[in-house]
C-alpha cells in the first residue's frame, strides 16, 4: 500500500469488499510496522455525528503498491493508535479554525 493512497478495498471475515477512505496512515519504529486509519465510503454518522474509524497494520509487497492488511496484536499498539489518532483529529480542528 502506498502511504499516499485515498482508497483501499477491504474484505470482510464473509468475503465481502467495502471500499474505504484512507484517513491517514503512519509508520511505528517502537513496533516496526505500518498502520493505517479508514473507514467505509458512504458510512453513515452515528448519533454523535461520529463515523466508526478502523485500523489495522499493513505489510506492503515487495512492490510496495498493495498490502496485507494485519489486525492489531496488543492492546499497547492499541494506546499508541489512538494517540495517533487523537493528535491527527486535533490538527485537523484547528486547521478548520483558520
Amino acid at each position: 500500500m502506498d502511504h499516499g493512497q485515498e482508497n483501499i478495498t477491504v474484505v470482510d471475515e464473509n468475503g465481502t469488499e467495502q471500499l474505504c477512505n484512507v484517513l491517514f496512515t503512519f509508520e511505528s519504529d517502537e513496533f516496526g510496522k505500518s498502520y493505517v486509519l479508514y473507514y467505509p465510503i458512504g458510512a453513515d454518522e452515528d448519533e454523535n455525528e461520529e463515523i466508526e474509524i478502523h485500523a489495522s497494520s499493513f505489510s506492503p509487497n515487495a512492490d510496495g503498491v498493495d498490502g496485507e492488511l494485519l489486525p492489531i496484536e496488543s492492546d499497547e499498539e492499541w494506546e499508541m493508535i489512538e494517540e495517533m489518532l487523537n493528535t491527527f483529529l486535533d490538527e485537523e480542528d484547528e486547521e478548520d479554525e483558520d
